[in-house]
């Protein structure tokens, strides 16, 4: 209990004995007990500690995803040989899908508009192949004449240089079908399979087999 309290309430006592009970005196006094019982009461209270209420932890920050590195995948490409009346004739990767056309012109181009007459620029190329821009419709490099005393049936031709004479000495091929051989060539930029004889027309399994011995690319 403060000092002050103890001081106010002995000298309260010491007074009281000559206090009128009905007196306007006591009256005061007991006022001025129950204020400093108020006082007294607020300040015990406020000297009592207050407690602090801890931080909340912090909360664990999410997790990124793993980052996983892609894999890079190859690119598919085929390899042609362009040449004939281009302006840079050589052997150029082209991707996957690309066009006759897309060939000429890694090769600078045609020289001049009507070369490209020869080809189909819209088709498709093929791994291997060789493109021959500017020539003849029908005309491809002479085939390399056999020697005296060759036996003709014994002579393999490359199908991409072998004239149309030169053709009808296969198997079961005439003038119409070794016209039809050359046609294909040219419309095609040239054979890249012997399998490819197949897809000209007239040409079966059963003359395929007869003639797939004597030719090559």
């Amino acid at each position: 209990m403060p000092a002050t309290l103890q001081a106010f309430r002995a000298a309260l006592a010491a007074k009281a004995s000559g206090l009128d009970p009905g007196g306007p005196a006591l009256k005061a006094l007991v006022g001025l007990a129950l204020l400093a019982a108020l006082v007294a009461g607020i300040h015990v209270w406020r000297s009592q500690p207050i407690p602090e209420s801890l931080p909340a932890p912090p909360s664990p920050a999410p997790a990124s995803p793993r980052q996983v590195p892609a894999t890079p995948s190859p690119t598919a490409s085929v390899t042609v040989h362009v040449t004939g009346k281009v302006r840079k004739p050589g052997i150029y990767v082209l991707p996957m899908g690309a066009r006759v056309a897309d060939a000429v012109s890694a090769a600078g181009g045609a020289r001049h508009a009507a070369a490209t007459a020869s080809v189909n620029l819209a088709r498709r190329l093929l791994d291997g192949e060789q493109i021959l821009v500017g020539a003849p419709p029908g005309a491809m490099p002479a085939a390399p004449v056999p020697a005296p005393g060759t036996d003709p049936a014994a002579t393999v031709l490359d199908l991409n240089t072998a004239t149309a004479d030169q053709l009808e000495q296969l198997p079961g091929v005439g003038e119409v079908l070794a016209a039809r051989i050359a046609e294909y060539r040219t419309a095609n930029g040239g054979f890249a399979t012997v399998e490819q004889l197949q897809e000209v027309p007239g040409i079966g399994p059963a003359k395929y087999a007869e003639i797939r011995g004597k030719v090559r690319i």
